[in-house]
C-alpha cells in the first residue's frame, strides 16, 4: 500500500471535544496528524467539537489548549489563528449546519423520521428476536402525506436522518487496507435531533467538506462511522458543500492500559496534565506516545520530533493494538533528559524547585549558580524534572528547616550509625582544603580503614545525616557543594541525635 497525499495541498485536522481532562490518546491522534502533515509540508487545522453543551467546561478547553501549547504542537489554522475557513469551534457555525440539514432534506438525501424511541426499541428488539441486524428499518423513509398530518397532529417532532445508499461501501484505509461494509449494518442515522440540535454525524462530516480536509487520522474506535460519513460526504458534493472530494481516512490502533483493556480518561495513566506535574519533558512523552502505533525504525526508539517528521509514514503505522507501558515511556523520557545540555536542563529544573517551595520566585544568583553546580551530579540519575525536588532540595533547604526521612533516618542513624557519623564528623572537621577529593579521601581513610567498615555501611549515614534521604547525588560531590560549614553542623545535629 503507498501513502496518498503528498504536496501543499495536504490538509489534516485535529477536533478535541472540551470534556474531561485531556489524555494520552488524544496527543497521540493529534502528533500523528501533525507529523503527517509537517512531513507533506501540510496544513495542521485545529478544531474545537463544542457542541455537546451539557459536558462542555471551559476548564477542559483551557487545559487542552495548555496541553497543546506544552508538547509544543503548532497549528495553522484554529483558536487564536486566522484562518480562511472560520469560524473553528462548532458552536460559532450553527447556521452553517442547519442550512446544510435544510438542503440535504429539500434534495431528498435525508428525511424526517417521526418514529418515537419507544417505537425504535420495540422494532430493534424484535430484529434481534427474527436474528436480524438491529439498527434503523427505513419506517419513515417513503411517508405519504396523510401519514405525515397524522404524526404531527400527535404532537410528533421529527428528526432529520440521513438516507444511506442500499449498496455495499468500500474504501481503502490508510493504515488498515481496503475495508467493506454491507448495507444491512449501515442503516440510516440521525443527524439532527428533534429540538433542531445537530449531531456529530453530521458537523464533523460538514465541517471536514468546508475546511477542505484531505485526511482523516483518528482513533480506531470511529472506524464504524466512516460509511456513514463516506456516504454523506457524496451527498454534500451533490448540493455543494466544499470542494467535492472525499478525505481519505487512515484509523489509528487503540492505545491499551492495564488488564490489556482500552485506555480510558478514567486510568492514571491517560491523564496528560500529570506528566508535565510529574516533570516528563514534552519531547520525551512525544517520542513514546508516537511507539503507540508507528516506529522510526525497528532498532530505534528515542528520536527528535524533527525526525519523526522527516520519516513518519503511514505505512509504518501498525494497526494492531498498542500497549501504553509507563515504565518505557520513563525510560524513554530519561533518555531524553540525558540528552539535554547541562545549562538547559538546568533551567528546565528551576520551575519545579520553585513550585515546590526549594527555591524562591526570585532566585539569587547564588542559588542559581549552586543549581547548575549541583545538575550535572543528577543528571545522569533522572527519569523526570520533578525528581530534582528531592535529589537537591538537601542544597536549598535552611538549616533550620532541615529534616531527614524518618524511615531512612531509623534504619541508618541507630547508635552503630551516629557513632559513624561522629568519626566522619571529627575527620572532616580536620581538613584544610574543603573539596571532592580532600573529603573523599578524608572519610575513606576514616570510615574504611580506620573503622573497618565496608563503603556502603560506611556512607549510608553520612549520606543520610547531610542530605536527609538514603538516595542522594554522589556523597562527596554533594558534601563539597553543601559547603563546609552546614556539612559539619548537620553531622554533628545527626551524631547527636
Amino acid at each position: 500500500m503507498t501513502e496518498a497525499g503528498r504536496g501543499p495541498s495536504v490538509r489534516v485536522r485535529f477536533c478535541p471535544s472540551p470534556t474531561g481532562s485531556p489524555h494520552v490518546g488524544l496527543a497521540r491522534t493529534a502528533l500523528f496528524n501533525w507529523a503527517f502533515a509537517r512531513h507533506h509540508g501540510g496544513t495542521f487545522v485545529f478544531r474545537v467539537e463544542d457542541t455537546d453543551t451539557a459536558r462542555n467546561t471551559q476548564e477542559s478547553y483551557d487545559a487542552i489548549i495548555e496541553v497543546m501549547r506544552w508538547l509544543g504542537f503548532e497549528w495553522d489554522e484554529g483558536p487564536g489563528v486566522e484562518g480562511p475557513h472560520g469560524p473553528y469551534f462548532q458552536s460559532q457555525r450553527f447556521d452553517v449546519y442547519a442550512d446544510v440539514a435544510r438542503r440535504l432534506h429539500e434534495s431528498g438525501r435525508a428525511y424526517h423520521c417521526y418514529c418515537t424511541a419507544e417505537e425504535l426499541d420495540e422494532r430493534n428488539e424484535r430484529a434481534r428476536s427474527e436474528g436480524r441486524a438491529p439498527g434503523y428499518d427505513g419506517h419513515c423513509r417513503e411517508l405519504g402525506a396523510e401519514q405525515v398530518e397524522a404524526y404531527r397532529g400527535e404532537g410528533r417532532r421529527p428528526v432529520l436522518r440521513f438516507r444511506m445508499p442500499d449498496r455495499e461501501l468500500t474504501f481503502t484505509d490508510l493504515i488498515r487496507g481496503e475495508i467493506t461494509f454491507r448495507p444491512e449494518n449501515v442503516p440510516d442515522y440521525v443527524l439532527v435531533r428533534a429540538n433542531g440540535h445537530p449531531l456529530y454525524t453530521l458537523v464533523n462530516p460538514v465541517d471536514d467538506a468546508l475546511m477542505e480536509i484531505t485526511h482523516v487520522l483518528r482513533g480506531e474506535d470511529l472506524l464504524s462511522s466512516t460509511p456513514r460519513q463516506i456516504a454523506l460526504y457524496d451527498a454534500l458534493a451533490e448540493i455543494g458543500v466544499g470542494p467535492g472530494h472525499t478525505p481519505r481516512f487512515g484509523h489509528l490502533p487503540y492505545v491499551m492500559g492495564q488488564g490489556n483493556k482500552k485506555l480510558s480518561k478514567r486510568d492514571p495513566e491517560s491523564n496528560l496534565l500529570g506528566y508535565r506535574e510529574r516533570g516528563f519533558l514534552p519531547e520525551g512523552l512525544l517520542n513514546y506516545l508516537a511507539l503507540l502505533g508507528w516506529a522510526i525504525a525497528e532498532d530505534r526508539d528515542v528520536f527528535s520530533m524533527q525526525e519523526m517528521v522527516e520519516a513518519f509514514r503511514l505505512e509504518r503505522v501498525n494497526p494492531n493494538p498498542a500497549r501504553f507501558d509507563l515504565k518505557k515511556a520513563e525510560a524513554i523520557n530519561a533518555a531524553h533528559l540525558r540528552a539535554l545540555p547541562v545549562e538547559e536542563l538546568t533551567d528546565r529544573l528551576l520551575p519545579y524547585l520553585q513550585h515546590a517551595g526549594v527555591l524562591p520566585g526570585h532566585v539569587e544568583d547564588g542559588q542559581r549558580d549552586l543549581l547548575a553546580r549541583a545538575t550535572p551530579l543528577v543528571h545522569e540519575r533522572m527519569t523526570t524534572l520533578a525528581e530534582a525536588v528531592d535529589m537537591l532540595g538537601f542544597l536549598f533547604v535552611a538549616d533550620a528547616s532541615f529534616t531527614r526521612d524518618p524511615a531512612d533516618a531509623a534504619k541508618l542513624l541507630d547508635a552503630d550509625g551516629r557513632a559513624v557519623v561522629g568519626a566522619a564528623h571529627d575527620a572532616l572537621d580536620r581538613l584544610t582544603t574543603w573539596d571532592t577529593a580532600a573529603i573523599e579521601q578524608a572519610l575513606r581513610e576514616a570510615l574504611v580503614d580506620g573503622l573497618g567498615l565496608k563503603p556502603r555501611n560506611a556512607f549510608g549515614p553520612v549520606r543520610v545525616a547531610v542530605t536527609g534521604r538514603r538516595v542522594s547525588p554522589p556523597l562527596f560531590e554533594s558534601l563539597e557543594l553543601l559547603g563546609r560549614d552546614r556539612s559539619l553542623a548537620r553531622l554533628a545535629g545527626a551524631r547527636e541525635g
